[in-house]
């Protein structure tokens, strides 16, 4: 790209940071449909917002896997032409968001083998990378860095005990966070769960056909019908003969993560028997209760902490109002001025409406805050509009440990709130006042019995429910 030596900006392509975690994947698959390829095209759109960086379909026919994948969104990885020559019976697609490798082709899912004239596809949400270094010394040779390709490695060394025992056995040794579809080019669909339940996995039914897909809104646009969701530590296979259900051991307690309620699951999803729409609601009229405070009107950061601000509004009759206009043809990259004008990446994207804000107390909802930076400059720009006082109040603990399960703060540098106090934070953001939901209200909140017994919420409290790499584990779900 030129750049116009006379002028005070420097241009480059950079990437869009909104200071929010990055997605832990979607996965979809299905089993014996004629248009295979198309609908796990529709599921995968479903799930686009798990993952951003890449997408990929294979599809299995006359004991051949065959595949297509880019980089991109779904609508830029495929075309008519694309879906038309992906012909087979069964599929399973992926989006991904980079937690483990690198954002390259190499790495985009489903990672595809081919053993003893036999092919197998997988496609992966989690991480689980603990025995590539054993792998390694016993002879395996890695093409990528995903964590997909170690499940395929363990999985072939095993096939001499026989399909399902190899399956078995390969689920036993993984340790982390996983949901796993996997297809095999005589076109049975596998879906796997690991036994904590860290990743969200179900099966639905459409016209006899079976599907697995990373939540229930994929089944939504397919008008697929929602069986069960996978229960951790089990193993189906889809086949010939139906569903099979293999159980692993289970884990004494689940680790289902918290921030699919918070974050990542769409709102029209249903986890854990709960509808995420309604969990999040839930969480804003707690948050009223904890923190409230006078106030004009309460408006979130689109589309960050609307459905909490919601609730939040509901509970404490402050007028919800849409304060900030989002835009929504911002793609995953622009060109940016790196110089005299940093905050770009941040005013590209949402734009205030001056009229409604000047002179007023704003309560700004938020689901989080992981770095801090967006939202300092977002405080900053409506200060210079004429808001006369922002109270913040964020649907969740402060977020003060990594995560090691798949999402993409793994350092607890990265972490703001693990560097300064609530005092000190709202003081950095140019706040009037500060709070987080508890982690007993965000529990309570999830409208499941006895919820300490269900959830992972280690990168709030330290507690890590599976030892991983160089973690320290502390089993934060028996106290």
């Amino acid at each position: 790209m030129k750049v116009n030596k006379e002028s005070s900006f420097t241009f480059q392509v950079s990437r869009f940071n909104d200071d929010k975690p990055r997605e832990a994947c979607g996965i979809f698959g299905i089993y014996d449909h004629p248009e295979a390829a198309a609908l796990t095209y529709f599921g995968l759109y479903a799930l686009q917002h798990r993952g951003q960086e890449s997408a990929g379909i294979a599809v299995a026919k006359d004991m051949q896997i065959t595949e297509h994948k880019g980089m991109g969104l779904v609508s830029d990885v495929f075309d008519m032409d694309h879906l038309s020559r992906l012909d087979g019976g069964s599929a399973v697609g992926h989006v991904r968001y980079s937690t483990t490798g690198s954002s390259i082709l190499t790495n985009a899912q489903p990672f595809r083998v081919r053993h003893r004239k036999k092919s197998y596809a997988v496609a992966h949400n989690g991480n689980a990378h603990r025995l590539k270094n054993e792998l390694e010394q016993a002879g395996s040779i890695f093409q990528s860095t995903m964590d997909s390709e170690i499940f395929l490695h363990l999985f072939v060394k095993n096939l001499k005990s026989g399909f399902e025992q190899a399956l078995v056995e390969t689920v036993s040794r993984l340790e982390g966070a996983f949901s796993i579809i996997m297809l095999t080019s005589k076109g049975e669909v596998i879906g796997i769960k690991d036994p904590q339940g860290f990743r969200p996995l179900c099966l639905g039914k459409l016209n006899g056909n079976y599907v697995l897909a990373s939540e229930t809104c994929a089944f939504d646009l397919v008008e697929a019908e929602l069986i069960r969701e996978i229960d951790p530590g089990e193993i189906v296979i889809i086949g010939e003969d139906g569903v099979k259900s293999i159980q692993m051991p289970a884990a004494p307690t689940r680790a289902f993560c918290i921030f699919e309620f918070i974050y990542f699951a769409r709102p029209d999803s249903t986890i854990y028997g709960q509808n995420v729409y309604l969990t999040r609601k839930a969480h804003g009229r707690c948050l009223a209760r904890e923190a409230p405070v006078d106030a004009d009107l309460v408006m979130p950061f689109p589309d960050s902490g609307t459905y909490a601000a919601l609730g939040y509004s509901e509970e404490s009759g402050i007028p919800f109002e849409i304060g900030m206009i989002r835009n929504h043809y911002v793609g995953r990259t622009f060109i940016q001025p790196t110089q005299g004008m940093r905050d770009f990446g941040v005013r590209i994207k949402l734009n205030p409406v001056k009229e409604l804000l000047k002179g007023k107390d704003l309560i700004i909802i938020e689901d989080s805050i992981i770095r801090g930076t967006t939202i300092k400059t977002r405080v900053k720009s409506l200060r210079k509009l004429g808001v006369r006082r922002v109270h913040m109040r964020v649907a969740g603990p402060p977020h003060r440990f990594p995560c090691h399960y798949g999402i993409d703060f793994s350092t607890r540098g990265e972490l703001i709130a693990a560097r300064k106090s609530v005092a000190e934070l709202k003081d950095f953001l140019g706040l009037d006042s500060l709070h987080y939901l508890s982690i007993e209200g965000l529990l309570n909140s999830t409208g499941i019995e006895n919820p300490k017994k269900h959830f992972c919420k280690a990168c709030f409290d330290g507690c890590y429910p599976v030892s991983f790499d160089e973690m320290v584990s502390k089993d934060c779900l028996e106290e």
